[in-house]
């Protein structure tokens, strides 16, 4: 009678959105050739339908459409050649394009091509101009630096010079230190000696190894001297900037002139003649000059033409490349559709949710309408054999908790999600491990501010870590209210205690315990209101009371959430009408659980009510070595002997009760199910035999007894098993909590009030300054990042293995809105 009225309350409830996904309808479209494009375009931007791939046997270019990919592929790349250039010259694209009319595919292909050739013509023009204007910057070069090198025979040599050690020598200091060749070349005319030079420049990165060449080369009988260049050089192809080096090198004979021109030529070095006569000297400088000047204003006027072409790019370039995306992205959903027999319709297959049918009925009704086709598009629900998507509507809060849940696993469909108690579960157990109220004022401003700036960051491109902070910032903000809240149970506030609600439980029983244990304190008035009394904090006993109460704390946390997930078992096995669940797995699941650690949790409460003192290790050790011994002083109520045998009892029946029963009942309705079919073929068409999940034919070849049985037996031995450990494992609330209560201790009275108890101001600045640094990087950070690990692992592994499978698939409709960058 109870049960049944329980069931009908139940089912009277309102179902939850976020409780379980969205019910999805298996749909098929008929869709016209000549308005396919429009209806999946309307659809794309509706993005409420997630098509089937009906050609997965088909490579990409055996599908129908793969010549309009392709050529959306080729705009897509002239696109991003675009972009490049526009990077390239500085410039930006506009993030809001000018209105303009909108332009068919066609006419932007056009379009694009002859942006494109223009483009590329116009860098060409300017690769040729500026490799011309290079040289005639190096003639300069050469012309201006080879003089120094060279003496007539009538004239005095004026310049500076380099030998082999590399020393340069101001015009001031060159009458005193002549060099040897001078000497040579005032006495011995160059066209009387036949010594013979070549000048050039040659990237001053190849110096060294070009020198040691030409020694080889010609045996040493020749003399290189060399000079930086004034000015770096733009490589036309890079556009950057190299520095070189001018040569000069003197040698003697048509074979050493040709080794050395070989070598050049090998090493990128350019040539360029230098006359010895002054008066060809200066008139060489002056044509070369004057060129430069011209190339100079013609390679202005090619960049303001460029940029002008450009920035007219640019201002369209976003919507352009928002415009083939979308096509590409309807024409590769357009190839998963399959045509017809008559070849005049496309036929596909997707899910939706079944709350959107409506929608795209009347979606499709408008693309018909818009494309002037004679045929409407067919929309019906069909059957499916496989399992359908997962789909929950979330929203900007509750989006970061399901993908915390979807990075376990994606729920299967309509089970029960786990996100909904994440919202709560989640923050609050990282608050038991982080709780300290002022580091929980410094997450709670951090989640303000990205709350606050959640418009202007939505808009921006986040570095990857920035991007992970700002999509949960919802979650940080829930972090950081609850660890305020258990900061105030725990009374610490960068670990420093505060009366806050009120004066201390306990007084000194005399003047000498100010800062003495707790057997000098005696409690003269009721307990401190909200949380721990701050006469704790200093005392001899605060460890040990402040381990037993979070230790304690940690294990009825733990057994209170792996007990709710054993309830959303049963709600699972409910909602799919499971009987054999509720009976051999749920049952015996939540009796074992509760009998051992649900007892023990019944000890902690009862031990803290009474006061008693009775040790919670020896009796539940002693539950399992000696049951029937005299429990002693260590008894907390009547009746408590008999009790835990009944309750060892129980735990005991409970593991064959998990382990025997299912595997043979399966067996059984197996059995009888495959003989009441035999008789009832003739009447079933075998299609209907395929398609019915519970046909015999589908059962028959699947059904494995020691398969089942085996599975079961693993199943049993692990949740057996995990009670334990999972049990055990909550004890990291406790660790987690007393390691950052105790390390904030140690940051704030070793470096704080040690660097305070000095009477210098450097030296308190300096505390205070490595205290600021701790508190932000060690504990805000590392501590943050600690605690949320284990936070997750409690909610993956311990909470969501007693009821969660998470083997199901997200629902990815097509839509517009999901198309990124990368997508091409």
């Amino acid at each position: 009678m109870v049960l049944e009225k329980m069931e009908m309350f139940l089912d009277n409830l309102q179902p939850m959105d976020l409780m379980r996904s969205e019910k999805m309808s298996f749909v098929q479209l008929i869709i016209p050739a000549e308005s396919a494009h429009r209806a999946i375009s309307y659809l794309g931007e509706l993005g409420l339908l997630q098509f089937r791939d009906l050609n997965a046997d088909k490579s990409p270019f055996q599908r129908t459409f793969v010549n309009q990919v392709k050529r959306c592929g080729e705009m897509s790349r002239k696109l991003r050649f675009f972009k490049d250039q526009i990077n390239k010259a500085g410039l930006l694209s506009s993030a809001h394009p000018v209105i303009e009319p909108d332009v068919e595919l066609e006419e932007l292909e056009i379009q694009l091509g002859e942006h494109e050739n223009e483009l590329i013509e116009m860098n060409s023009n300017s690769e040729k101009l500026q490799q011309s204007y290079n040289e005639l910057l190096e003639f300069k070069m050469v012309l201006q630096k080879a003089v120094g090198f060279l003496v007539s025979s009538n004239s005095h040599a004026v310049a500076e010079e380099t030998e082999l050690n590399e020393n340069v020598y101001s015009n001031d200091d060159y009458g005193e230190t002549t060099s040897l060749l001078e000497q040579e070349l005032r006495s011995v005319p160059s066209n009387q000696s036949g010594l013979r030079f070549i000048s050039g420049i040659i990237p001053r990165s190849k110096v060294v190894r070009f020198e040691r060449m030409l020694f080889r080369a010609t045996r040493g009988n020749m003399l290189f001297n060399q000079a930086p260049a004034d000015e770096e050089i733009m490589d036309p192809v890079s556009t950057e900037m190299v520095e070189k080096t001018v040569f000069v090198v003197f040698f003697s004979g048509e074979q050493a002139r040709t080794k050395i021109l070989k070598i050049c030529e090998a090493f990128g070095a350019n040539c360029y003649p230098v006359p010895e006569d002054v008066t060809k000297q200066r008139q060489i400088t002056r044509e070369v000059l004057s060129r430069l000047s011209e190339l100079e204003a013609t390679l202005d006027a090619g960049i303001r033409h460029r940029n002008k072409a450009l920035a007219s790019i640019g201002y369209q370039l976003t919507k352009w490349m928002n415009m083939v995306k979308r096509e590409k992205a309807v024409y590769d959903t357009l190839n998963m559709l399959n045509f017809d027999v008559t070849k005049k319709c496309l036929v596909g297959e997707g899910w939706c949710p079944s709350f959107a049918k409506a929608q795209i009925q009347e979606t499709l009704q408008r693309a018909t309408f818009d494309s002037n086709s004679q045929v409407g598009i067919i929309f019906h629900v069909m059957d499916a054999l496989e399992s359908p998507p997962t789909y929950f509507r979330t929203n900007r809060f509750t989006n970061a908790f399901q993908e915390i849940v979807d990075a376990y696993g994606v729920a299967r469909y309509e089970e029960a999600n786990p996100a909904v108690y994440t919202v709560v579960t989640f923050p609050f157990l990282f608050a038991v491990m982080f709780g300290d109220w002022g580091h929980g004022i410094c997450l709670l401003m951090g989640a303000l501010i990205l709350i606050a700036r959640e418009s202007k960051l939505s808009s921006q491109k986040l570095g990857s870590f920035m991007e992970m902070l700002f999509g949960g910032r919802y979650v940080l903000l829930l972090m950081a209210l609850f660890s305020i809240y258990c900061g105030l149970i725990y009374n610490e506030f960068f670990s420093v205690p505060f009366h806050i609600f009120g004066g201390s439980a306990y007084k000194c029983r005399d003047t000498t315990c100010s800062d003495a244990h707790i057997a000098g304190l005696m409690k003269y008035r009721d307990p401190y209101p909200f949380g721990v009394d701050p006469s704790w904090r200093g005392s001899r006993s605060e460890l040990p009371f402040l381990n037993s109460l979070k230790m304690k704390m940690s294990i009825l946390l733990g057994v209170a959430q792996m007990n709710l997930g054993i309830i959303l078992s049963y709600f699972n096995a409910r909602f799919f009408g499971n009987s054999l669940d509720i009976r051999y797995q749920f049952v015996p699941q939540i009796i074992f659980l509760n009998c051992l650690f649900g007892y023990l949790s019944l000890l902690i409460i009862i031990k803290w009510c009474s006061g008693s003192q009775a040790d919670l290790y020896h009796v539940m050790i002693y539950m399992f070595l000696s049951p029937t011994d005299d429990l002693g002083e260590n008894q907390l109520f009547w009746g408590q002997r008999p009790l835990q045998i009944l309750l060892l009892l129980l735990a005991l029946i409970a593991v064959p009760w998990m382990l025997l029963p299912k595997p043979f009942i399966l067996k059984k309705l197996h059995t009888e199910r495959f003989q009441g079919r035999t008789y009832g073929i003739l009447g079933t068409s075998e299609m209907d035999l395929d398609m019915e999940p519970g046909s015999a034919r589908s059962h028959h070849d699947d059904f494995n007894f020691s398969e089942v049985f085996v599975h079961q037996m693993i199943h049993s031995i692990e949740f057996v098993l995990g009670a334990v450990s999972n049990t055990a494992s909550y004890l990291r609330l406790w660790a987690l909590s007393l390691a950052h209560s105790e390390l904030s201790t140690v940051f704030y009275e070793k470096v704080l009030l040690l660097a305070w108890g000095y009477d210098n101001i450097i030296i308190r600045l300096v505390g205070l300054a490595v205290f600021a640094f701790a508190t932000a990087f060690i504990l805000l950070m590392m501590e943050t990042l600690s605690a949320f690990l284990h936070a997750l692992r409690l909610h993956w592994v311990e909470f969501q293995n007693k009821f969660y499978h998470g083997d199901g698939y997200k629902f990815k409709p097509f839509s517009f809105a999901s198309i990124t960058e990368d997508d091409d």
